[in-house]
């Protein structure tokens, strides 16, 4: 197979994984041409197993030998695909930091879906997440992790949460972003998004301290055909207007005087309750 060694981190074709920042990645001015930036062996065989072909790969020439069940996969398909090669001591001035994964590839970026779409794809019972104003990237990537392994059917965002397709979402999530479906919601927001999901038979639950809450393993929940799980951010919860937007609010019951938990752990116990034993 043809490999490349990088000796110069000023390399342009390094460029993906090095100076692109995520807005640039993304490439807003022509879609076509985005990209995303999949760390590890683990996420990329995601990657590969979702059919997402890379543009390249740029290995640690010391891991050469752990991943080549991944070599073998990729030049299989596209002999061509450059595969950059460096040493851990040039590696590590070019991401900043010692590379433990070994690998990464810069992959097309998949087009984004629409709610409708993704909610039309949707069966009954079906149980979807949404996001607001989640801008840490290693809690949207946990929550994805969530939702895959305990059965939620999809993630939709607010308009202003984070990527799901920024390099360390998709390394937090273990490549799941690429595995279950997700889209933004419409603005105004909450107003839309709470249309919308009415208009395809969605109760509007929000997760959030509230005297008239209902707790997680009330019967109701687990009775409801369609359910959409509001989760917002860290300190504030979800704001008033999207409180007041849903039809209900939803507690976890705690104890020792602990009244909230990390938004990807809150969403875990309710994908667990709500998704995993249905």
């Amino acid at each position: 197979m043809p490999l490349i060694e990088v000796t110069d981190i000023d390399d342009p074709r390094l460029n993906p994984y090095l100076r692109l920042t995520d807005r640039q990645l993304r490439s807003f001015v022509d879609p076509s041409r985005a990209q995303m930036i999949c760390e590890s062996a683990y996420v990329i065989e995601v990657a590969l197993d979702t059919g997402y072909i890379p543009q390249s790969l740029f290995i640690n020439s010391q891991h050469l030998a752990t991943v080549s069940n991944i070599l073998d996969r990729v030049t299989a398909v596209d002999r061509q695909i450059p595969i950059y090669t460096a040493p851990p001591q040039v590696m590590s001035k070019i991401t900043g930091f010692a590379v433990t994964r070994g690998i990464f590839g810069c992959f097309p970026r998949p087009e984004e879906r629409t709610c409708a779409d993704v909610l039309d794809g949707l069966g009954t019972p079906s149980r979807v997440a949404v996001l607001e104003g989640q801008v840490d990237v290693s809690n949207v990537g946990a929550i994805f992790r969530s939702a895959a392994a305990l059965g939620a059917d999809a993630v939709l965002l607010s308009p202003t949460c984070a990527d799901p397709l920024n390099r360390r979402s998709l390394r937090v999530s273990m490549g799941t972003v690429l595995q279950v479906p997700w889209a933004r919601l419409p603005k105004p927001w909450p107003a839309a998004a709470i249309d919308l999901l009415h208009r395809h038979g969605y109760t509007c639950s929000a997760l959030a301290l509230d005297q008239e809450a209902i707790p997680l393993d009330d019967p109701t929940l687990a009775a409801d055909p369609r359910l959409a799980l509001f989760f917002g951010t860290e300190g504030p919860g979800l704001s008033p207007a999207a409180l007041a937007a849903c039809d209900r609010t939803v507690i976890i019951p705690m104890r020792h005087g602990v009244d909230s938990l990390n938004v990807a752990a809150a969403s875990a116990v309710a994908f667990w309750q709500l998704c995993a034993r249905r």
